[in-house]
């Protein structure tokens, strides 16, 4: 009888041991098939904000309008939809602004400083950058092996434990800065984030069941490497180019009369137009002293008189060119006409910064913006509304022609790469999946730049 008792104690130790383990086994199926559910649900979201990203660039052309600003804060587009046994969100960590609320929608990178663009005054505005850092940023980027004053080159690189080399060409993320002399996970993403940036309430999963998330407090916040914008204007036309249109191309648009076209020819024959803001400075050019008229050949015997070939006079016999003084173009006519103009040369307008959804951070850090004017421009779009075109710049308080024409190149109304972030969750077992994706939003199709699934979080 004992030795039948230890059989049947033996066997039940063995059996309750099988029988854990196959519960083991069945939570981690289960929680895999959880985790794999609560991609595909990240990845719903991830569609739907794409199609509608898609569907507002489409509505904004038909109706010449660059920016509504609809899907950056949509939360019945993006909070909380439910899907199959669970829910996915599209949303970005509040800023200060915000108060520190979880905002649901999307972000745009033209709200955020190009560090593949910006100069080093530019980058040397952020707090906590120092002229070394910028230098050190620019050297990383630029093609040679020349170091600048304060920078680092491969010579540094290559005496670190493990060396590695400099890029020598644009940054391919904004993490890749860590790889910089001087730049620290903490200046970059903040204090106590972690590899991803992501704070320590999500770790702890505490962002799926509350609606507030710190904000992010690192440069990575304020900067990219993926925004751009095409040269048009509102409708997806091609701008007229101010530098090089002839005064057909010019007095096609609306609002430049042929007069005022052929003026601006004429100025520019004088004066290089470098950008928008010059066109404040065009002048009627008018002759001064203009040539007497040639007088008529002698005529001959039975022959009327004849004028002689025209000849032009040597170039140091002409008048020379002299403005009227007036200005012909005020500053409510530019106001109506930026939009179809431009001075660049380029199809593309890499690293511009979004005056209707940058923070007085990122425009404190162009070129004439100091901190007063960059809370001044967002105080104006609070307010006043969405700016139409870069040439509304001059309705803000205190800004004024010099101010406008450094930022003007600097500066567009428009944002066509995005930023989402969604997250899928199963409801049943707390399963989260997170994935980050920058998108560029093109006339035809969405295309992806970029792409990261963050470390699943929150399982039960």
């Amino acid at each position: 009888m004992v030795g039948l008792l230890w059989c049947l104690a033996i066997l039940s130790v063995v059996v309750v041991s099988l029988l854990y383990t196959a519960r083991l086994d069945l939570r981690v199926v289960n929680n895999h098939g959880d985790l794999i559910q609560a991609r595909y649900l990240a990845l719903a979201g991830v569609e739907k904000a794409k199609a509608l990203l898609y569907q507002d660039a489409r509505e904004r052309r038909r109706s010449a309008n660059h920016h509504t600003g609809q899907l950056y804060d949509s939360p019945q587009d993006f909070r909380e939809v439910a899907l199959g046994r669970g829910h996915f969100r599209v949303f970005r960590a509040g800023q200060p602004e915000d108060g520190g609320r979880l905002v649901f929608g999307i972000s745009d990178e033209e709200s955020r400083l190009n560090v593949n663009v910006a100069s080093a005054d530019e980058l040397k505005r952020i707090q906590g950058m120092t002229a070394e850092i910028a230098a050190a940023i620019l050297d990383w980027r630029d093609p040679d092996d020349t170091p600048t004053q304060g920078g680092a080159e491969a010579e540094y690189y290559s005496m670190l434990r493990p060396p590695y080399l400099p890029r020598n060409g644009p940054f391919e993320s904004t993490l890749e800065l860590l790889m910089v002399r001087g730049v620290s996970r903490d200046l970059l993403l903040g204090p106590g984030r972690g590899r991803t940036g992501a704070s320590a309430s999500a770790a702890r999963g505490g962002a799926a069941e509350s609606e507030s998330e710190p904000p992010e407090i690192g440069w990575a916040r304020l900067l990219t490497v993926e925004s751009s914008v095409r040269n048009l204007n509102a409708a997806g036309e091609e701008r007229v180019n101010i530098q090089s249109a002839d005064e057909s191309s010019l007095s096609r648009v609306h609002g430049l009369s042929t007069d005022l076209a052929k003026a601006i020819v004429a100025y520019r024959g004088q004066n290089r137009l470098q950008g928008l803001a010059d066109l404040l400075d065009v002048v009627a050019i008018r002759q001064e002293n203009p040539p007497p008229p040639r007088p008529m050949q002698p005529a001959g015997p039975g022959q009327p008189g004849q004028r002689p070939p025209v000849q032009p006079p040597p170039p140091a016999a002409r008048p020379a060119p002299q403005g009227s003084g007036e200005k012909l173009i005020s500053e409510s006519l530019l106001m109506d006409i930026a939009d179809d103009l431009t001075a660049e040369g380029g199809e593309d307008l890499p690293g511009v910064v979004n005056l209707n959804t940058a923070d007085a951070t990122v425009l404190a850090c162009l070129p004439g913006i100091d901190e007063s004017l960059a809370q001044a421009i967002v105080a104006y779009r609070q307010s006043a509304g969405f700016f139409a075109n870069v040439a509304w710049l001059l309705k803000v308080p205190r800004m004024n022609r010099d101010i406008f024409k450094q930022a003007a190149p600097r500066v567009t109304v428009r944002s066509e790469t995005f930023r989402i972030m969604s997250e899928g969750r199963i409801d049943s077992s707390g399963a989260r999946q997170r994935i980050q994706v920058v998108v560029r939003v093109g006339r035809y199709d969405v295309e992806t730049l970029s792409y990261r699934e963050e470390t699943s979080r929150g399982m039960n």
